[in-house]
């Protein structure tokens, strides 16, 4: 061992010691009941009254000091960016855990619940474990999917399957105003996830919203791939969609149309506008991207960050290949454990210390209802990801063409969460300056599904809207102007003047050469 190295080892001996002591001495405070360690506001695993008993505040006390002095340790190391945030990653894993809240015996909550019910909640709780073991991957499940049927009362919006290809549906959502706007609302959701997202129950349905309001919307519902499909690519999806918005043009007689995409359908739906331009026509007029990151940088503000290597790209790419699919399972699992007090510890808790049932709400049954992504198309968004391609013009090709979103010239709204941990804000603002035009950023006070799911009425909603301009998005928040209520209709209000004029809505679906196919939400939703 060299000079340097043993210098090294010694004040991270010291270090370690130091810190070691501090907690000592806040240790022997709890056992004297003057600590003043809390949890933090919001931290919902301590909040029932029965942890303020003696023994439990205590134990909780302790629990948070450990913690506490650890990531104190963590803070002081002298480890490179990527390496202190691995390393933060792993101790948090194990630190959630460990949590006294996650014990049967340590969680005066599950016991005296288990007291109250002579056992019984025991009981429950056991079944749910054993059938988790069974059928779903040994983690706790979310959400009650009894009482969900797509269709019946998920997906109701009215409206028929007009354009079917190989990889797509497109579903024309029937008006409910007597006039319509002239130009289309195309919507391209993620990949990875069911339409259905912005159509769940009618109190909370986008698409219903936009109907109400005399938008004509088509919205693409993606094939669930099987390991045939293995070969489709970005050049696949981007074709797709180029057929879908040709439909769209054709029955309603627009020129163009105004572009939705989401999350990773947002980052298909660029790459395809950056395709386009090559087109003599203009086919879209405007572009509206929610929760949708495309400067890569901006995952380096996540704990997904700490998962991200060359090593570990390199072998997601290789496991899809090797069995033609990345199952949306595996996904939901990684960006659980990201946020694995929320995503897993509380229903940890709930299913198998508390014997309740899983709560039946329409978000989270969408969020189990994953799709797969073909190993191509998986690559191609690995390349995205590690090689940061859509910032670096020309560096991605798609059907020949360079990709170079400098060239897509159209107006933009650009809508992110605050607390979004899968696209965060900042790497969303970022994003916007790769695209000529002009952009509208708007910042909610939520998270990634909450953002997109935000209808009028919600009391807890709020949001930041203003120009995105050339400067950091903290300079732009700050002078952006705050609003209450739902970025919706902030929303509809930006698009309607971008929408062309009024005439009667049409009193059938579909057109010649485009006959409905089946009635929303047809029959990929159900592959």
């Amino acid at each position: 061992m060299d000079t340097q190295t043993q210098m090294t080892t010694a004040s991270e001996l010291k270090l370690v010691a130091g810190h070691a002591k501090k907690l000592a001495g806040e240790l022997l405070r709890v056992v004297r009941t003057t600590s003043t360690v809390a949890p933090a506001p919001g931290d919902k695993r301590f909040s029932d009254a029965a942890w303020q008993r003696p023994f439990s505040k205590r134990l909780v006390q302790a629990y948070l000091a450990a913690c506490n002095e650890l990531q104190a340790t963590l803070d002081e190391l002298d480890l490179d960016e990527r390496a202190q945030l691995r390393t933060r990653f792993a101790v948090s894993v194990v630190l959630d855990a460990l949590s006294p809240a996650n014990g049967l015996f340590t969680n005066p909550v599950a016991l005296e619940r288990a007291w109250k019910t002579k056992g019984r909640s025991l009981i429950r709780g056991l079944r749910h474990l054993v059938a988790d073991l069974r059928r779903n991957g040994a983690l706790p499940t979310m959400v009650d999917k009894r009482p969900f049927v797509v269709g019946e009362n998920l997906a109701t919006t009215p409206g028929e399957v007009v354009f079917r290809s190989e990889v797509l549906e497109l579903i024309q959502y029937r008006p409910q105003t007597p006039s319509v706007y002239a130009r289309p609302l195309f919507i391209v959701p993620p990949q990875i996830n069911r339409f259905y997202v912005l159509d769940l129950s009618p109190k909370n349905s986008m698409v219903g919203h936009l109907v109400r309001q005399g938008f004509q919307v088509f919205m693409v519902s993606w094939r669930n791939p099987k390991p045939e499909h293995r070969d489709w690519g970005l050049g696949t999806y981007v074709k797709a969609l180029e057929q879908a918005v040709d439909a769209c043009r054709a029955i309603t007689g627009s020129e163009d149309v105004n572009w939705m995409g989401l999350c990773a359908g947002g980052i298909t739906s660029s790459v395809a506008l950056s395709h386009l331009t090559s087109r003599p026509q203009r086919k879209v007029n405007s572009l509206t991207l929610g929760v949708t990151l495309l400067d890569m940088s901006g995952l380096d503000e996540t704990a997904l960050a700490a998962l991200i290597s060359a090593d570990n790209l390199a072998l997601a790419r290789k496991s899809s290949k090797v069995t033609g699919l990345l199952e949306g399972k595996e996904l939901q699992r990684t960006f659980a454990w990201i946020r694995a007090n929320d995503l897993i510890w509380s229903y940890w808790v709930s299913n198998y210390l508390l014997g309740n049932d899983p709560p039946a709400f329409d978000v989270l049954y969408w969020n189990s209802d994953s799709t797969g992504l073909p190993a191509r198309l998986h690559s191609d968004f690995v390349d995205i990801l590690e090689h940061d391609a859509l910032v670096k013009p020309g560096i991605l090709k798609v059907l020949g063409q360079p990709v170079d979103l400098r060239q897509v010239q159209v107006d933009k709204y650009v809508v992110a969460g605050e607390t979004d941990h899968i696209t965060p804000w900042r790497g969303c603002h970022r994003s916007t300056g790769l695209f000529g035009g002009t952009t509208e950023f708007v910042l909610c006070n939520s998270g990634h599904i909450q953002t997109l799911v935000c209808p009028p009425g919600n009391a807890k909603a709020r949001y930041r809207a203003g120009p995105q301009t050339s400067a950091s998005p903290d300079e732009w928040r700050r002078t952006s102007v705050e609003h209450a209520g739902s970025w919706w209709e902030h929303w509809t209000a930006w698009l309607a003047p971008r929408s062309g004029e009024s005439r009667p809505a049409p009193a059938v679906l579909g057109a010649p050469g485009y006959q409905p196919l089946a009635a929303a939400p047809g029959t990929y939703v159900a592959e």
